[in-house]
């Protein structure tokens, strides 16, 4: 595969993850509830993924020693999905956008923890940035600790969790094909949605007109299907410490699609905190290549 493929392959990527935190913002503020949201979306994406691996492998069989890694990226999953929804109706997507920049570093704070990384004295100088800088962009979105303070927090707990769910996934990914892992992390992963956001799915007025759902599908089968196929063959061909260096502009691009998109505003502090955030990603990533965890 050609260079130059692979990187249309991670910019489309990006650009789709991008939009999704304008996409989904602007869906939960015009009618979706947060676990109905979730639930409709992680259903649908679950069934394509389930369809494709059937079609392709005929076989959706995980071998019993992985059960128990399956298991946690599911919960992972779950975790994050609740974070990101209840953090994008509270607080705005361009917030959001910058604290997320922050994800490598809690991967690589979970992989020094399972002994999965070695970290240098550069990477937490690089550790104090990031999170210096989220403090930044949580303080400029509520002029003060306040307000959407909570939002900023599930924000964190957002980034922390994908993290997590990066890191769990990582060693199956060695063993099996992305579609078979989406198709049974992501089945798993709904069931645990479901179970929590049924009240709201048998509440939700599902009359909110024809272009909420027409991005809730672009939702899904962007952002959410597409992106899992092209990542995940993009980290096949140029591993992943090179594709995490694109993924690193995601941020960043959907704090611009959400200023433009939605016309939220960005503070300076926003701004100074989205700096350090980057700055501390790139210290990160000058240290010597370590194992990688994402």
């Amino acid at each position: 595969m050609r260079r130059h493929s692979i990187e249309l392959m991670l910019l489309t990527t990006v650009v789709l993850w991008s939009l999704n935190l304008t996409v989904t913002r602007y869906i939960l503020t015009h009618g979706f509830q947060p676990l109905a949201y979730a639930t409709v979306r992680y259903g649908a994406a679950a069934a394509t993924f389930v369809a494709i691996a059937v079609v392709a492998e005929r076989s959706l069989r995980i071998r019993r020693r992985d059960l128990a890694l399956v298991g946690l990226a599911a919960l992972c999953l779950w975790l994050n999905q609740l974070a990101f929804v209840f953090a994008l109706e509270k607080t705005s997507a361009s917030t959001i956008a910058l604290i997320l920049g922050a994800t490598p570093i809690f991967a690589a704070l979970i992989g020094l923890a399972f002994g999965l990384e070695r970290l240098s004295r550069r990477f937490w100088l690089a550790a104090a940035l990031s999170f210096g800088g989220v403090g930044l962009v949580a303080l400029g979105s509520t002029g003060g600790v306040s307000g959407d303070v909570r939002g900023d927090l599930l924000g964190i707990a957002t980034a922390a969790t994908w993290a997590a769910y990066s890191v769990a996934i990582a060693p199956l990914m060695a063993r099996y094909s992305a579609s078979r892992i989406s198709a049974v992390v992501l089945s798993l992963g709904w069931v645990l949605i479901a179970l929590v956001g049924y009240p709201q799915v048998g509440e939700q007025d599902y009359a909110v007109g024809a272009q909420v759902w027409l991005l809730l599908a672009f939702a899904t089968l962007g952002p959410l299907v597409l992106t899992n196929v092209l990542w995940f063959r993009a980290l096949h061909r140029i591993g992943p410490s090179r594709a995490t260096l694109v993924a690193n502009l995601q941020p960043f691009v959907a704090a611009v699609f959400a200023l433009v998109l939605l016309s939220e505003r960005m503070t300076w502090l926003q701004v100074a905190g989205g700096a350090l955030i980057a700055g501390g990603i790139l210290a990160a990533r000058r240290r010597p290549p370590a194992p990688a965890s994402e």
